[in-house]
């Protein structure tokens, strides 16, 4: 398949980019979808991140339970099968974590902070074609860290590995906002957010940011989908 699509080189830029970094303890293994998954998340962005966008919604990084099965940001499985219609062959990390296998749409677990995230949008605008014909989310890093079954973040990372990672990603965000260009950028969680602000300063957008539907987030356990609805209302990015 060509890859002109400019959403896809910068994919597969970034996804170079990271293979080549190490991390050192207590990161104990490390997976990138954006190799293993490749096919669905070519997919994803071949149908879904085409044309300009409005709202781009950018996530922290994989969780262990979606985009690490399916290659898709905040990728449960139901949605990006049933609601996304999308399949493909999912392979598996060069180094498996025993803990966090990767069994692809096999995958048992639920993602609850993509169950979330995307129940919300298939509320809102009932089909993914009517979401994405003006909303795009992205992942601000394509890496999941693991300490064990522990899932890491990437803003626990120390400075010296942290600096590398965050310049590769900086520059796909950058990419992938000058290609799509939105009005808003909207950070899922502050970290996201404080990343947006950053690789788009000098761009004309507005930043914005959204609770992280996290399961670990008290106040998302509290009713995520009416506060990220709240949230963007009072942003102007939805309107009633």
């Amino acid at each position: 398949m060509s890859s002109s699509h400019p959403l896809i080189a910068a994919a597969k830029a970034l996804s170079a980019q990271v293979d080549a970094l190490r991390f050192a303890p207590p990161v104990s293994h490390v997976y990138n979808p954006l190799d293993y998954a490749w096919p669905v998340h070519e997919s994803y962005l071949r149908r879904f991140g085409s044309g300009r966008k409005r709202v781009v919604l950018v996530g922290m990084n994989p969780g262990p339970f979606g985009m690490v099965q399916t290659g898709v940001p905040f990728g449960e499985i139901a949605v990006v099968r049933d609601w996304m219609g999308l399949s493909g062959a999912v392979g598996r990390p060069a180094v498996e974590n025993p803990k966090r296998p990767v069994e692809g749409f096999d995958c048992p677990r639920s993602e609850v902070s993509g169950r979330r995230l995307w129940g919300l949008f298939q509320e809102r605008f009932g089909t993914a074609e009517a979401f994405f014909a003006d909303h795009f989310v992205a992942n601000y890093c394509p890496l999941a860290f693991f300490d064990g079954g522990r899932n890491l973040t990437p803003d626990k990372l120390p400075v010296a590995e942290a600096a590398p990672l965050l310049a590769a990603c900086d520059a796909h965000l950058r990419a992938l906002v000058e290609a799509l260009s939105p009005e808003w950028v909207i950070g899922v969680g502050a970290w996201a957010e404080q990343r947006a602000a950053t690789v788009t300063a000098g761009l004309p957008v507005k930043i914005g940011r959204v609770l992280h539907p996290s399961p670990a987030s008290p106040a998302a356990n509290r009713g995520w989908s009416e506060a990220a609805t709240r949230q963007l209302l009072a942003l102007g990015v939805w309107t009633d």
